[in-house]
């Protein structure tokens, strides 16, 4: 009786889980449709100011929004097809983060070196940018090297678990 109650209980919280993780994703989608809606409008005004970059930055800034929600979507996805978490789709995620606020400390230093008088705040946010551009560089190597060493183990595994089959025939 007791065995019975916990596979209910069992049960129950899976379809629980999967249906949060549905829902999730509906949400997730409706989110980057609106992001790239979003993107349609800075394209256009992209182009009506070809010259600039600051509308170029914005672009590629939300783009690259639209494909961490992408890239969440695809998690949310597997984990509801697998019932497991998968990590390599996070640091892919992450480096994306990354990649987006190297962009935009970018822009903000190129605001640092135009026509700015250099105060001493200003040479302080200077500084600062600095040292967050270097620690967001030794961030993408670590998760560069992460995902490379992840995908290396898992098709050295992928190998062994083919040769354990040709050798059992």
């Amino acid at each position: 009786m007791a065995d019975s109650k916990a596979l209910r209980s069992y049960v129950f919280l899976g379809y629980v889980e999967t249906t949060i993780y549905a829902v999730l994703g509906i949400l997730l989608a409706a989110t980057a449709l609106l992001a790239i809606i979003g993107c349609l409008y800075l394209f256009a005004s992209g182009i009506r100011d070809f010259t600039g970059t600051a509308s170029i930055f914005l672009l590629i800034d939300r783009l690259l929004l639209v494909l961490m929600l992408v890239e969440l979507l695809h998690t949310v996805r597997i984990s509801i097809r697998s019932h497991a978490l998968v990590v390599e789709p996070f640091l892919i995620i992450g480096l994306i983060a990354i990649i987006r606020r190297t962009l935009v400390l970018t822009l903000q230093a190129e605001g640092f070196t135009q026509g700015t008088q250099w105060t001493a705040d200003v040479e302080s946010h200077f500084r600062a940018s600095m040292i967050e551009a270097g620690v967001l560089a030794l961030l993408i190597a670590v998760l560069v090297v992460s995902i490379f060493i992840i995908r290396k183990t898992r098709s050295e595994a992928e190998i062994d678990i083919a040769g354990d089959s040709t050798s059992e025939h």
